[in-house]
């Protein structure tokens, strides 16, 4: 079958307007993925997720999924999750999202982010996608049974649109050789319940930042953000460093990882009344079809033994990193990938080497490092003493360090 001719690109990287900036907003909902959703191991969560068919009826079917045993435990092995945040406007409420009452019913994956859990010793490693990175797109299953021809090179936030979650797996999977056996796709609505849900999240800006594009106004220092100010403050780019998406997904990486600190410190998932909640308004988000799980991951069984590889690793072995681009010279509006690094990288995890970041907090100066609790390479030897060093043109952060937003003042 003959793929749809594809839309022109709207999502930019620059300072050009994208038509659905909020979708990324969807890394919220990525973190709570990967440290909440998964982490429903209370009690009442787990019967709230089990009670329901709502989420198998709306799985899809990665090709490269295999079972996995149904045995309540710590999960077995590595753990390759993909995250998709997609800019569809189905099912928004139009008072929050207006552009949506002149929607042309496209669906690109805007936000995409590879989760991966290394076994013995526990390591996680975040890698974000920039959505307007020209990779190729392979053969992908269409709904009605077919197949779309292969793409030699196109923005990855199409993938989506030609063949839905499963597709955007498979092109993450032959970029990066990588298996991935988990996918969920999430659309804006319920983001904001989400984080009201989670009690806000604390973030640092350097300065004082106000946008109109968002409707964001912060002033410097600290500050607890949920409901409709995370979603301003997860969409912002225009305020922020260069203006670009890299420094929006720096932006991103700075709330996950303050997200995840929050949770694992005990402040969410030591409470069985917050988990219930999250585990509840989730569920929701898959009855209004808002959320999509593929079928290994719709199983409540496998979110518990995910969530017992996630509860205790260490904060300088949770890494978020940007996989590596450079600006495309026939189109400064789009990057490339560097392969070399990505492959650095990606034998590293798949060796589940302890990842050393050379390179800076963020590519287009959308954070900085304001403390630092990474373990010193100065430091005596210690079981990680033969951790990689990755590129510097792999840009990132660990959860042991905190980073503030910088306001663009240009």
């Amino acid at each position: 079958m003959s793929p749809k001719t594809p839309r022109a690109p709207l999502a930019r990287h620059g300072r050009l307007r994208s038509p659905h900036p909020i979708a990324q907003i969807a890394t919220i909902i990525g973190a709570a993925l990967a440290v909440v959703v998964l982490g429903v191991a209370g009690t009442a969560a787990f019967a709230a997720w089990n009670a329901t068919d709502l989420v198998h009826e709306n799985a899809i079917t990665l090709e490269s999924s295999k079972p996995l045993p149904p045995t309540i435990g710590e999960i077995e092995g590595g753990v390759n999750l993909l995250l998709v945040g997609t800019d569809s406007c189905e099912g928004q409420d139009l008072t929050l999202f207006p552009r949506c009452a002149h929607d042309d019913g496209g669906e690109r994956n805007d936000v995409t982010m590879l989760i991966h859990i290394g076994d013995n010793p526990r390591r996680v490693t975040v890698v974000s996608f920039p959505r307007d990175m020209i990779v190729p797109i392979p053969s992908c299953p269409s709904a009605d049974g077919g197949r779309y021809s292969a793409m030699s090179a196109q923005m990855l936030n199409v993938s989506y649109s030609y063949g839905g979650l499963a597709c955007t797996a498979l092109t993450i999977q032959q970029l990066t050789g990588v298996d991935i056996q988990f996918a969920a796709a999430i659309r804006w609505t319920g983001v904001i319940n989400m984080s009201d849900a989670i009690g806000g999240v604390k973030v640092c800006v350097a300065g004082d930042i106000s946008d109109r594009n968002t409707g964001l106004h912060l002033t410097a220092g600290e500050h607890t953000l949920k409901g409709a100010q995370a979603l301003q403050f997860l969409r912002i780019r225009h305020g922020i460093g260069d203006g670009s998406d890299l420094s929006r997904i720096s932006n991103q990486q700075q709330f996950m990882s303050s997200l995840v600190r929050k949770l694992q410190s005990g402040g969410v998932l030591g409470d069985p009344t917050k988990l219930f909640a999250l585990a509840t308004t989730a569920l929701q988000q898959v009855s209004d079809k808002q959320l999509v799980l593929d079928e290994n991951l719709s199983n409540p069984t496998r979110m518990v033994q995910i969530a017992m590889a996630l509860k205790s690793v260490p904060y300088n072995d949770i890494v978020f990193v940007q996989y590596p681009t450079s600006y495309d010279p026939a189109n400064a509006s789009r990057v490339l990938p560097i392969y070399e690094s990505a492959q650095t990288l990606f034998t590293a995890l798949k060796e589940n080497k302890s990842l050393n970041l050379t390179g800076k907090a963020s590519p287009a100066d959308g954070v900085e490092i304001t403390e630092d609790g990474t373990p010193s390479a100065s430091a005596s030897p210690s079981p990680d003493s033969d951790a990689v060093d990755l590129p510097s043109s792999i840009t990132g952060t660990t959860a042991a360090q905190t980073t503030c937003t910088v306001p663009d003042h240009q």
